[in-house]
């Protein structure tokens, strides 16, 4: 892939292939507007000004009629590429896209490479790094989080952010390498205390958006939600509520859902991909061995789990607590310690509440309080210590009580709170993180960073000190494409539609 010669004028199809109403036939490059003045019966394109569509005719060089079109020309500079571009519009048919294609490739044009459509804004500056990748990411969005948050990189929330943190640590940058030139004369330009206080203040700012990876991730691939629990919880009952629809086989017999079933709601935007898993238990034969394993898989996995509680089946709150310290809170019962990297999001949910009316859900958070039904007395076992009221919910799936409210907590779980949805909604300023490499980039940043501040602790010389400035500069520039960037083209803008 040639991804530096902008001489070429490239050719390719913007819309998706096949039969459809209309096709967009897309050139970009030095003489796009000559290869289609050539090609097309009409008014002469290269006298129009640019952003005019114009009516006419695709020939072949013998005269031959292809299509009847609207021609729209884009001139140098006021392009999305910031070159010469002509959008062919023409009908859908795929033999019609794919000869006026040929007309373009015999008057000298070139098919494009994926991505390279854009890969030239960049290159002619019309979108940073960051901007370029969120097209790609507006492109897949699937679900109005994932699309607000590409829409707001893409007009440039990110790169603002970025271009600010980069900005007041320039200036100082500047100041250390000044010294260096002057070793000899032992100056001082670069106040030590002043860039303790900005590196300081950088972290601050690196902070939440590094933090907000976890959310914008998730936002853009959809959330991983297990619905988990013991046998005749009520798991897939509560599955096909929350779907709306019958997807899973219900049953009293346990061991009914002995595989994983996924499913895909859309609450406020959001995707949530939801598990339902095999019950919990001593498997009873080989397969409900593998249910069992592959329930645990899902778990691990998950941003969310739903523990679904059958308050009317025999549980006693020590049984209910030994699964919550084992699925959720990831501690072992004899040690009680954390066994996972990360604690997911959680739901407990109180299923079949119409067959025990008289159920509390503050019982889960006192094991003293006195029972009504006998069968809540066990042993006494102190309350899982991140178990909180507002994550307990009573719900009956069977007759769906409870079940928007449900999906309530769903959404607010997954953003954060009322912080995290103005985030994602675009009512707020707050930026989200959502590709991998921007956030290994955040944090390499970071890293430096406190290299500086260890630096300035230890009263190091100068040149270490802009060492570890100049290499977080290079990991916020690789963000922007700004510095440093010369091997991830290809494998950023290969990943692209060829249209694009």
């Amino acid at each position: 892939m040639r991804i530096h010669d902008l001489s070429d004028t490239i050719v390719a199809l913007a819309t998706p292939p096949g039969v459809g109403a209309i096709g967009v036939i897309r050139l970009s490059g030095p003489k796009a507007i000559a290869i289609t003045d050539r090609i097309f019966s009409g008014k002469k394109l290269s006298e129009q000004p640019s952003h005019t569509a114009h009516f006419g005719r695709i020939t072949t060089t013998e005269g031959q009629a292809i299509d009847e079109v609207l021609v729209t020309v884009f001139w140098e500079n006021k392009s999305y590429t910031g070159q010469e571009t002509v959008e062919i519009s023409c009908h859908g048919s795929s033999f019609i896209q794919q000869r006026i294609v040929e007309l373009c490739l015999q008057q000298g044009a070139r098919m494009a490479q994926p991505g390279e459509y854009t890969l030239r804004a960049f290159l002619n500056g019309k979108l940073d790094l960051s901007q370029a990748e969120a097209v790609a990411d507006l492109i897949a969005s699937e679900n109005e989080a994932a699309h607000a948050v590409a829409l707001n990189q893409l007009r440039g929330g990110f790169k603002k952010e970025i271009q600010l943190l980069r900005e007041e640590l320039i200036h100082f940058a500047s100041m250390v390498e000044l010294e260096l030139d002057f070793g000899e004369e032992d100056v001082a330009f670069a106040d030590r205390n002043e860039l303790a206080n900005l590196v300081k203040k950088i972290r601050l700012h690196l902070e939440p958006l590094i933090a907000s990876f976890a959310l914008g991730n998730a936002l853009k691939s959809g959330i991983s939600t297990v619905i988990a629990g013991r046998p005749n919880a009520g798991k897939s009952t509560l599955l096909n509520a929350l779907l709306n629809e019958e997807r899973a086989i219900v049953s009293d017999i346990p061991g009914t859902t002995r595989d994983t079933i996924e499913e895909v709601v859309n609450i406020k935007g959001i995707q949530f991909r939801l598990v339902d898993t095999a019950g919990i238990r001593e498997a009873q034969d080989a397969i409900e061995v593998l249910g069992v394993q592959r329930t645990m898989e899902k778990i691990e996995q998950a941003a969310i789990v739903v523990y679904v509680w059958d308050v009317a089946g025999g549980m006693t709150l020590q049984d209910v607590y030994q699964d919550l310290r084992a699925l959720i809170f990831g501690h072992e019962e004899t040690e009680n310690q954390p066994t996972r990297t990360t604690m997911p999001g959680y739901i407990v949910v109180c299923n079949k509440m119409d067959r025990n009316p008289l159920f509390c859900t503050e019982w889960l958070l006192d094991p003293c309080m006195p029972a009504i039904h006998p069968y809540l007395l066990g042993p006494e076992q102190p309350v899982p210590p991140q178990l909180s009221a507002d994550s307990i919910i009573p719900v009956s799936a069977k007759n769906e009580m409870n079940v928007e409210f449900l999906k309530e907590k769903l959404f607010s779980v997954a953003v954060g709170g009322h912080d995290g949805e103005s985030a994602w909604l675009g009512k707020s300023e707050t930026t989200i993180v959502t590709n991998a490499r921007h956030h290994d980039a955040l944090r390499r940043a970071d890293a430096a960073l406190n290299d500086v501040l260890l630096a300035l602790a230890l009263g190091l010389t100068g040149d270490l000190i802009a060492q570890d400035i100049r290499r977080s500069l290079l990991c916020l520039g690789e963000i922007s494409g700004e510095i440093g960037v010369e091997d991830l083209l290809e494998n950023i803008f290969s990943k692209f539609c060829i249209g694009k």
